[in-house]
């Protein structure tokens, strides 16, 4: 073959070579980066240093460092990483993306040198899993649905580093979230859990599957108890300082938006079963406030003679909520709301101790704990004078039964099925199985220094 014959063939074979693609920046959503992609870059992961640590000082994709005293970044900032970040994708194709192979194990198909070490050894993990779907013009805009999965009890440890995940069907402990110290409420919306660090007054983010945490949102004072919303896009933080607040978290920003202030410092705060309130309890304000969830503004005040503990609600048959049973300081039971008029009905105090046996006196209030089966009928209610645990009927509140549990039980939450309640037994570190039907003590599962709060939830 000549010379010009290979030319020309040369030429022909160029030409039948579907071009590059050209990169189609609209395709890569600015929501679903701030969202979902920006919390990978700050993610502390065991043995490694953040991307943020080297990623915001002397590397070619330089994000925005962030601003003292923060976790994430503000708009401005974001709007700046997303600039930089989308230069190290090509949209569509993630398999040839820089940002997806620089960190990826060799074996697995990444680059073969990365000065941050290899943060994912297949790509299944679920962050890689994470900057596919965006790289592929995954949106943004609603958080995450959460990955179907089991029903977990989280159990904080106030005086430890630690948040334990223990499984209902084995009553055992199958996941440790650390490095919270001093942890206080939980809750879950889509694919993360969030814990009040006290030791920070932060609200720390965790990622449900890794259980490390991802980002430490700043609080307006020092966190209490936390709720979460019933669409998961919020979360709101009892703030434990005076004059008192609830502080807003929007799940999509993974920020603070606002604090809707009340009067006294806050020790709980709910989401009604219906999703349409937020209520705030306040020790030293001696109130629970009731807050508008569509309009985040108080509704109406309730005031009593004594502070404000946990609460607990039942529903009528339409889903609204019916009455709140709240524990109060000092008050060994609990008194009976009527949600629709606001008004106490009655209170309800627990059996006296038998003879002769002497009250527990060490920490906590005198009944702090108090739960709703969701089938509605049955209340449990805990009593640290007592170290016992009571279930009532609902609607009548007959007593139906006692267990005692260990030293100063603080909380209990409940399983989906109504069958079992797990009680948090602060002074004896250890969470009490509870049998409800039977009002049995049926295991004791050891867990971190001063259990309290604990939650039932969904978790993959």
């Amino acid at each position: 073959m000549s010379i010009m014959a290979v030319f020309i063939l040369s030429i022909a074979l160029l030409v039948q070579q579907p071009a590059a693609p050209a990169p189609a920046s609209a395709s890569l959503d600015y929501e679903y980066f701030k969202t979902r992609v920006q919390p990978i870059f700050t993610t502390k992961r065991e043995g490694h240093a953040r991307c943020v640590s080297c990623h915001s000082t002397g590397t070619t994709m330089r994000l925005e460092p962030l601003l003292p005293g923060m976790a994430t970044w503000n708009e401005e900032q974001s709007r700046k990483n997303f600039e930089t970040v989308r230069l190290k994708v090509i949209p569509g194709n993630p398999d040839t993306s820089r940002l997806l192979l620089h960190p990826l194990a060799v074996e697995a198909g990444g680059d073969p040198a990365h000065d941050g070490g290899r943060h994912w050894t297949s790509k299944n993990d679920l962050e890689w899993q994470t900057l596919a779907a965006w790289v592929r013009g995954q949106k943004g805009g609603a958080p995450a649905a959460a990955t179907p999965g089991k029903v977990r009890i989280i159990q904080t440890n106030a005086a430890g580093d630690n948040v334990h995940i223990i499984d209902p069907a084995t009553n055992k402990v199958v996941g440790e979230i650390t490095g919270i110290e001093a942890g206080h409420g939980a809750a879950v919306a889509g694919n993360r859990i969030y814990v009040s660090n006290e030791s920070d007054d932060t609200l720390d983010v965790v990622d449900a599957k890794t259980l490390l945490v991802t980002n430490k949102i700043p609080l307006s004072g020092h966190p209490n108890n936390i709720a979460a919303s019933r669409d998961g896009r919020r979360v709101y933080v009892a703030i434990r300082q005076e004059p008192g607040a609830v502080d807003v978290i929007d799940t999509l920003s993974v920020q603070k938006v606002k604090s809707i202030p009340v009067k006294g410092a806050v020790h709980n705060t709910y989401v009604t079963p219906d999703g349409k309130f937020v209520i705030a309890g306040s020790i030293a304000g001696k109130n629970i406030t009731v807050i508008d969830a569509q309009t985040e503004q108080p509704s109406w005040v309730l005031d009593f003679d004594l502070g404000v503990r946990p609460i607990a609600f039942d529903t009528n048959a339409d889903g609204s909520t019916k009455n709140m049973f709240v524990q109060l300081s000092d008050l060994n039971g609990f008194a009976v709301v009527d949600f629709a008029t606001r008004k106490e009905v009655t209170r309800i105090k627990l059996p006296a101790l038998p003879a002769g046996k002497a009250p527990f006196e060490g920490g906590g209030n005198a009944s702090h704990g108090i739960a709703v089966t969701a089938d509605g009928k049955t209340l449990v209610v805990c009593s640290r004078l007592n170290s016992s645990v009571y279930t009532y009927s609902l609607p009548d509140l007959k007593l139906l039964g006692s267990v005692e549990v260990g030293k100063a039980p603080d909380w209990v939450t409940l399983t989906p099925d109504s069958k079992s309640a797990y009680v948090a037994n602060a002074q004896s570190n250890f969470v009490s199985v509870i049998d409800i039907k039977a009002v049995k003590e049926v295991a004791r599962i050891p867990v971190g220094q001063v259990p309290k709060r604990n939650i039932t939830a969904m978790l993959p």
